[in-house]
């Protein structure tokens, strides 16, 4: 592909998809060139010129997942019940919340992957993450509700293998969850608690809106960065820009 090609291929996409999602295009197809050791043509002027373009033309602001805070936690867990759909969803909830975890991330952990300290206090660990793609792996600390959930949710399920799981209409537990259905249970869950957002929460509600609560306890940025996995302090920025100004 010559790169008078691929920045029609910028102006074609540009009328079909949001900006963020072409540069996101553009910056894989750049990366399969490199590791195939051809001549880059994601850095050329006529690829330069079309983004440019694409951004006059349609900016360059992303709609950003609505935060999913403490307060909104605290609204959301009492439509859970005692079920084992309902145990389910307030394991999803406080897991999301104290990880801050992604949906790939939330569907990974495993029993297994929870430590006890002489403390008392529990800690998952996080073996991979979109940003840890070689597993150097991190400890994160659990609250006291979410390790107390964790122990019922394990009487359920035997206490061995992944933690998020589906749970079928006639409440028997079944497999892993997959990355989709965690947005799908949200949406559910937000239904079922009657709570007008504006919008559906999704997987990235739980980093926003952790992110936002431990700002406004004033949790430096380098603190924050660490718990979310966020290696450039802008991606941070970028997440907690317009919501601070909402909140």
């Amino acid at each position: 592909m010559s790169p008078e090609e691929l920045a029609r291929f910028i102006d074609y996409l540009g009328d079909k998809r949001a900006p963020v999602t072409v540069l996101h295009y553009i910056t894989c197809i750049g990366t399969i060139y490199r590791l195939s050791e051809r001549p880059t043509v994601d850095k050329s002027p006529p690829v330069t010129l079309a983004i440019k373009r694409l951004f006059r033309a349609k900016g360059r602001w992303q709609k950003q997942a609505i935060p999913l805070t403490r307060d909104i936690l605290e609204t959301l867990l009492p439509a859970c019940d005692d079920s084992n759909s309902g145990l389910r969803d307030r394991v999803l909830l406080r897991l999301g919340y104290d990880t801050m975890g992604r949906a790939a991330e939330l569907c990974s952990f495993r029993f297994e992957d929870m430590e006890l300290h002489p403390s008392g206090r529990a800690a998952l660990h996080l073996r991979f993450s979109k940003t840890d793609q070689m597993g150097d792996g991190k400890l994160i600390p659990i609250g006291a509700e979410l390790q107390e959930d964790l122990g019922r949710w394990a009487e359920r399920t035997g206490g061995s293998g992944y933690i998020v799981r589906r749970v079928y209409h006639s409440g028997d537990i079944g497999t892993a969850m997959e990355t989709h259905d965690v947005r799908r249970h949200l949406r559910d869950i937000q239904i079922k608690a009657g709570l007008e957002l504006g919008g559906n929460l999704t997987a990235h509600s739980f980093r926003v809106g952790a992110a936002l609560d431990m700002l406004e306890r004033g949790v430096s940025m380098e603190k924050i960065m660490l718990r979310g996995g966020w290696k450039a302090t802008s991606t941070v920025i970028k997440y907690l820009r317009a919501w601070q100004v909402v909140r």
